[in-house]
C-alpha cells in the first residue's frame, strides 16, 4: 500500500472517530476518549459493526492489514487524548484502539496459513497461562567506551542491538540501561478449542496467544474467552539453525472474557418468546423429562435428578462463606443398566459439558496441573476438567476406578467448588462451579442389597456424603417390565432414523436450561415451614430412639433440598419456590434414602450408612465392644479371646455376632492381636 492509500485510511479513521453517532445521536467515540481518564483506561475499544456501517472499505482495509493501521490509528487517537487531557496522556504515554464484534469468527480449527497477517476474531477456552513477563519496546544502550547513549526500536520478538556508537564508531561494547528503557507488560496463553464444540474422536486444537500491555492478566485457565488478533509466525529453531517451518500466533488486539454467567447461548427474541410460552404450559415439568434421555427406558426419578441437576440451584455468596447452588448426583448400578448413556446425554445436553471416565483420569486432569514450559523452563498453570467445566456439569464415568490420591482431589471441588494448587512455586485457586453426575460400578460387580452402599462400591464415605442424591440401579428380573425394555429396545433398533422423537428438541432444551439459568427463584414462608416440619420429624424420629437410633437426615440433606425446590422452580420459569415444589423433592429425596441409605438390620433409613459408611446399630455395638475391651485390658494388660467372648455374651451378643464384630474392628485397624488369641486397643 502506497503513502497516499495509507493516508487515505488514517483520514477516514479520524473521520469515523469525530463523525460516529451512536442511536441516540450521541458522538460515540469522542465520548468514549474524554472519558478514559476518568475511566483509567489505557484503551478505545471500537465496535467493528460501527465502523462496517460508516466506511466498509475502511473496515476491508483492517481486516486485510492490520499491522500496517492500528499503529495509526493509536496515534490518532494519542493525539485526541492530549488535546482533551494532556497530563493524562503524558502520563500513559501510549494509546491502544482495540476491535470486536469482527463480522465473522474464524474456528481455530480452521486457521491456516492463509490467515497470516491478518485481522481474526477466535472463541476458545483458556488452558495455560504464563506468568507476566516485562517486554522491552523501546531500548537505551550504553556504549562502554564514550558512554553515549543509543536508542533503538524494539518491533521484532528477538532483541536489536546497535551495530555501531555513532560517537567513538566502535562496534561491541553496548549494555542495556533498563532505567532508560520503556518496558511494557506480556503474557502468554494458550487457548483450546470449547470441549462441547470438539468433533468426535477428535484432539482439541490450541493456539498461543500473545496478551500485551493492559490485556494480561485478565484472563486465567479455564475461562472462556473471545479474542481479536493479528495471525502472525514464530520461527522454529533446529540444531542446525532456523527451519522452514514456522508456528502460528495470535498476537492479541483484544479480549473478551465471557461472563461468569451462561453466555453461551445466543438467544433471539423469538426464542424468548417460544421458552415463556412452553414455561406456561402446565405440563413443562413433564415435557422437560421426557426429553432427558428420551432412548432410555424408565428410570423416571433418575431423570428428574438429572433435570434438577442441569438447572441447578441458586448459588449463595455471604459475607463469610458461600453456599454452592450446584446439585451433584452419583448413579451406583449393575452393568448395562445404561448409566453411561445418561452421563453422555447431560454432558451433551448441559450448556457446558464435559465427559470423563475415571480410569483414564488423573488428579492433575481433572483439577488443574504445574506443567514446565518449553522454550523458557518456567512453570505454567494448566487447567483440568473440573476447571473446564467451570459453570457446567462435569460427568464422571467409573469414578471407583480411580486412584486414591485422584479421588481426594475432588473433595474441595465437590463442596468448596475451588481447585487449589501449590506446585513447582505456584499457588493458585481456581473456580470450579461445576455439578458433578458420577457413575460407579459394584465392587463385586453386581449391587449386594445386604452390604450398605459403602460397602459396595470402592468410595470413601468423604465422597459420598458431598453427593446430594444417590440412586441405586439395579438388574432385576420383572416380567412386565422386561417386555416393555425388550420392545422400547427392538424398537430404537428398527426405527434408528427418528426412534423417539422427545417433546423438546436437544438444542432447543439448551436454550431452555441456558435461560432458566437466569432466574434467581426465592423460597417462601410456606416452603421454609414445610423443609422445616420435615427436617425437625426426621430428626425428632432418631432423638426418640434413644443411643441406638439411626440419625435420619443432617443439615447437608437439609441444603440438598433447597438446592433441588431451586432447580424445579426455574424449571417452571418461577421467581418464587412453591410448596409443590417442596414436597416433589421431599419425595424425591425420601426415595434416593431409602435406596442408599437404609440400615440393612433395623429397615429404618440411616444417612450414617452414607455420612460414615457404618449404621448407627452397627456403630453402637462396636462402641460396646469396644468400652469392654477397654475394661478388660484395665484389670489384665490385654485381653484373652474367651474373656472377651464371655463377656459379649452376658451383654446379649452371640458369639457368631461378637466374632464378626472383632473382624470389623481388627479390619479398622482400631485393635489388634499382638499374639494369637489376646486383643489390644491400637489407641
Amino acid at each position: 500500500m502506497n503513502l497516499s492509500e495509507l493516508m487515505a485510511v488514517e483520514e477516514a479513521f479520524t473521520r469515523f472517530i469525530e463523525e460516529f453517532r451512536d442511536s441516540r445521536g450521541d458522538l460515540k467515540y469522542e465520548r468514549a476518549i474524554s472519558e478514559m481518564a476518568v475511566k483509567g483506561s489505557k484503551s478505545l475499544i471500537i465496535d467493528f459493526p460501527d465502523l462496517y456501517a460508516f466506511d466498509a472499505e475502511l473496515a476491508r482495509a483492517i481486516l486485510n492489514d492490520p499491522s500496517e493501521h492500528i499503529p495509526k490509528f493509536d496515534a490518532v487517537v494519542l493525539s485526541k487524548l492530549r488535546i482533551r487531557d494532556p497530563e493524562y496522556a503524558e502520563a500513559i504515554g501510549r494509546v491502544h484502539v482495540r476491535f470486536r464484534g469482527l463480522p465473522q469468527e474464524t474456528p481455530l480449527r480452521r486457521i491456516s496459513s492463509d490467515h497470516i497477517g491478518r485481522l481474526v476474531m477466535v472463541n476458545g477456552i483458556i488452558v495455560r497461562a504464563t506468568a507476566v513477563m516485562p517486554l522491552l519496546t523501546k531500548a537505551v544502550f550504553r556504549c562502554r567506551s564514550c558512554g553515549e547513549l543509543i536508542y533503538l526500536e524494539q518491533g521484532s520478538q528477538y532483541l536489536r542491538t546497535p551495530t555501531e556508537c555513532p560517537s567513538c564508531g566502535r562496534k561491541r561494547g553496548f549494555e542495556l540501561d533498563p532505567k532508560e528503557s520503556t518496558f511494557i507488560d506480556s503474557q502468554r496463553i494458550t487457548i483450546q478449542e470449547m470441549p462441547e464444540e470438539l468433533p468426535p474422536g477428535q484432539l482439541p486444537r490450541s493456539l498461543n496467544v500473545f496478551l500485551k500491555d493492559d490485556l494480561v492478566d485478565i484472563a486465567r485457565p479455564g475461562d472462556r474467552v473471545t479474542i481479536v488478533g493479528v495471525i502472525d509466525l514464530v520461527q522454529r529453531q533446529g540444531r542446525g539453525g532456523a527451519l522452514r517451518a514456522f508456528d502460528l500466533i495470535l498476537e492479541a488486539n483484544n479480549v473478551e472474557v465471557s461472563s461468569r454467567e451462561l453466555e453461551m447461548m445466543e438467544i433471539t427474541p423469538e426464542d424468548e418468546e417460544r421458552i415463556r410460552e412452553l414455561a406456561s404450559d402446565p405440563w413443562i415439568h413433564r415435557k422437560i423429562l421426557q426429553s432427558i434421555a428420551p432412548s432410555i427406558y424408565g428410570y423416571e426419578h433418575i431423570k428428574e435428578a438429572i433435570m434438577y441437576l442441569l438447572f441447578g440451584g441458586v448459588t449463595k455468596e455471604l459475607p463469610d462463606v458461600r453456599i454452592r447452588g450446584d446439585i451433584n448426583i452419583l448413579l451406583v448400578g449393575d452393568p448395562g443398566t445404561g448409566k453411561s448413556q445418561l452421563l453422555q446425554f447431560a454432558a451433551k445436553v448441559a450448556p457446558r459439558g464435559l465427559y470423563t471416565t475415571g480410569r483414564g483420569s488423573t488428579a492433575a486432569g481433572l483439577t488443574a496441573a504445574v506443567v514446565r514450559e518449553g522454550g523458557t523452563g518456567n512453570f505454567v498453570l494448566e487447567a483440568g476438567a473440573l476447571v473446564l467445566a467451570d459453570m457446567g456439569v462435569c460427568c464422571i464415568d467409573e469414578i471407583e476406578k480411580m486412584r486414591d490420591e485422584d479421588r481426594s482431589a475432588i473433595h474441595p471441588a465437590m463442596e468448596q467448588q475451588v481447585v487449589s494448587i501449590a506446585k513447582g512455586g505456584i499457588v493458585a485457586t481456581l473456580n470450579a462451579r461445576t455439578s458433578i453426575l458420577a457413575a460407579a460400578n459394584p465392587a463385586l460387580g453386581r449391587y449386594n442389597p445386604y452390604q450398605t452402599v459403602a460397602e459396595n462400591i470402592n468410595l470413601p464415605v468423604t465422597i459420598l456424603s458431598r453427593f446430594d442424591l444417590i440412586f441405586v440401579l439395579r438388574d432385576q428380573p420383572e416380567e412386565e417390565r422386561d417386555s416393555k425394555l425388550a420392545e422400547h429396545i427392538l424398537k430404537l433398533h428398527r426405527y434408528s432414523k427418528t426412534p423417539v422423537k422427545p417433546p423438546i428438541d436437544l438444542e432447543f432444551l439448551r436454550k431452555y436450561i441456558g435461560y432458566a439459568k437466569r432466574i434467581k427463584p426465592v423460597i417462601t414462608e410456606e416452603v421454609m415451614e414445610r423443609f422445616r416440619e420435615f427436617y425437625l420429624k426426621m430428626r425428632s424420629a432418631s432423638r426418640e430412639g434413644g443411643e441406638i437410633s439411626p440419625i435420619s437426615i443432617t443439615p447437608r440433606q437439609l441444603e440438598s433440598l433447597i438446592r433441588l425446590a431451586e432447580a424445579r422452580a426455574r424449571v417452571h420459569l418461577r421467581g418464587k419456590v412453591t410448596i409443590e415444589d417442596a414436597e416433589a423433592v421431599i419425595a424425591l429425596m425420601q426415595y434416593s434414602l431409602q435406596q442408599v441409605g437404609i440400615d440393612l438390620t433395623t429397615g429404618a433409613i440411616d444417612i450414617d450408612v452414607i455420612m460414615t459408611g457404618k449404621p448407627r446399630s452397627l456403630q453402637v455395638k462396636l462402641q460396646r465392644v469396644l468400652s469392654l475391651i477397654a475394661k478388660l485390658e484395665r484389670e489384665s494388660g490385654v485381653v484373652k479371646d474367651e474373656d472377651l467372648y464371655e463377656a459379649l455374651e452376658e451383654e446379649g451378643i452371640d458369639r457368631n455376632e461378637a466374632s464378626r464384630l472383632i473382624g470389623i474392628l481388627m479390619r479398622d485397624g482400631t485393635i489388634y492381636s499382638p499374639r494369637p488369641g489376646y486383643y489390644k486397643r491400637s489407641i
